[in-house]
């Protein structure tokens, strides 16, 4: 069912899924605001429907046949889901992809520092952002701090009731002619994204007394040293729940729709799925918003490397049946799409943008004006997953990334298509993609859940 309006096809059984899932998500979100913490509810949604470590597999020496479900974890930021079917090397995996990280700040590893009495930590952004848009919002520090001795302190401050959290300070309006010429780009500069964290001074100290005060703190209350930032990974991200928006609650607005939409109706289709005929595979990678580089982004070799454990384990692990398996399987690169936005028509090319509520959204190719950098799926396997897509009755929509002229962007897709497989970009339709606060719409979330189901049943 293409271009049609989602919300018109449901019926009151469709609808109480439709919510259900909808609290779901909402609930990832709130406890999934870090690659981490995705990969540690993604690993206990496994877990409870009968995923094993792949790691004790391999360590029992156990083989793996149809039926069996594993999962594999990569530096505690990335995780690949496997639920084996038949003739894996001839027939490939089913894969879905999705990217975990999102925009955000990232605490520096020297960050503390007073100013005129005042104590701040320095960040350094990370993916793309508009800037401005963290400014003068809430934010809660997530992350983890690895000591010396190797033992690792959580950090979550500002999500509890009661929590305090943190701000970056903007200008007056009343002090701002000058701020106010400036563009977009540059009104608030990169270096000047300085979290505010604490004003009351440590008595009997005379220098940075401030300063000497949250090093304290951070000491009594959290075992950490100053010099411990070397060895952490802290994120700033906007405080508080995702909720649902609108007058009809038809809406969900929170941090981390992108990808994170994509990502837990991915892992949830996973979970419905038993007994397939192709092995099922899901993909939750880090590092997308930088461009999927490191050991824990999709141009790592991790899902490589696995895929040779996986065919060790069924005893047919060679080079050309690694070869043989990946160029048969099939992929969605599972990322979101931008939604048509009527507040800002003049950016889209209407007929060719995805629409809040027309359901999931298939984009033939991403890439910059000429479509560079683009994966660009071929029109066969376009047609063959229109066909799932109707016999499942799932709605869905084509889209591009605005004007041809105007913008662009890419995702994973490229890399995996290196393998020679069949791969496509699809996902949940956005508004105000990258901001601190995202909105979709709750029917395209089932909707790209209902297609991911049909992908991994059908493929």
């Amino acid at each position: 069912m293409i271009h049609e309006n989602a919300w018109t096809t449901y019926s009151a059984g469709d609808l109480k899924k439709l919510e259900d899932l909808s609290a779901d998500y909402i609930d990832f979100l709130n406890n999934g605001k870090t690659e981490r913490e995705c990969v540690k509810l993604l690993v206990e949604m496994a877990k409870e429907n009968g995923y094993r470590d792949l790691a004790d597999v391999i360590a029992k020496g156990e083989k793996l046949s149809k039926g069996d479900k594993v999962y594999a974890v990569n530096m505690g930021k990335m995780v690949m889901l496997v639920n084996v079917g038949e003739d894996i090397v001839n027939n490939g995996m089913n894969i879905i992809g999705a990217h975990i990280d999102s925009p955000r700040l990232d605490i520096k590893q020297n960050p503390l520092y007073e100013s005129e009495e005042l104590a701040y930590l320095d960040t350094h952004y990370y993916g793309g952002i508009k800037k401005y848009q963290f400014v003068t919002i809430p934010l809660a520090l997530h992350g983890v701090v690895v000591k010396k001795d190797g033992t690792t302190v959580t950090i979550n401050i500002g999500e509890k009731e009661g929590d305090p959290v943190f701000i970056i300070s903007d200008l007056l309006v009343h002090l701002s002619a000058e701020q106010m010429k400036k563009t977009a780009a540059t009104v608030i500069e990169g270096e000047n994204l300085d979290i505010l964290v604490g004003s009351k001074p440590l008595e009997g100290e005379e220098k940075d007394a401030v300063k000497a005060a949250i090093v304290k703190l951070l000491k009594d209350k959290y075992d950490i040293e100053e010099d411990d930032f070397v060895s952490a990974e802290i994120e700033a991200v906007p405080a508080g729940n995702a909720r649902e928006a609108g007058f009809d609650r038809s809406m969900i607005v929170g941090y981390g729709h992108d990808d994170r939409s994509c990502s837990f109706t991915a892992a949830a289709a996973m979970m419905e799925v038993s007994d397939p005929k192709t092995t099922a595979c899901g993909l939750f990678v880090d590092k997308e918003e930088i461009g999927s580089v490191g050991a824990t982004g999709m141009e790592s070799r991790f899902f490589e490397y696995m895929v040779r454990e996986l065919l060790d384990r069924m005893g047919v692990c060679s080079e050309i049946n690694l070869s043989r398996c990946l160029r048969n399987s099939r992929m969605l690169s599972s990322d979101v799409s931008m939604a048509f936005d009527p507040l800002y028509a003049d950016k889209y090319e209407k007929k060719n943008s995805a629409k809040l509520g027309h359901g999931l959204s298939f984009k033939k190719y991403t890439g910059v004006r000429g479509k560079s950098g683009a994966n660009d799926a071929n029109a066969e396997y376009l047609a063959l997953l229109r066909q799932m897509m109707d016999k499942h009755g799932v709605v869905y929509q084509t889209s591009e990334l605005g004007k041809v002229d105007v913008g662009g962007g890419g995702t994973i897709a490229y890399i995996l298509s290196l393998y020679g497989m069949q791969v496509v970009d699809c996902g949940v339709p956005i508004l105000s993609m990258h901001s601190p606060w995202e909105t979709l719409s709750k029917s395209d979330l089932y909707e790209a859940f209902k297609g991911y189901k049909a992908f991994l049943i059908e493929g």
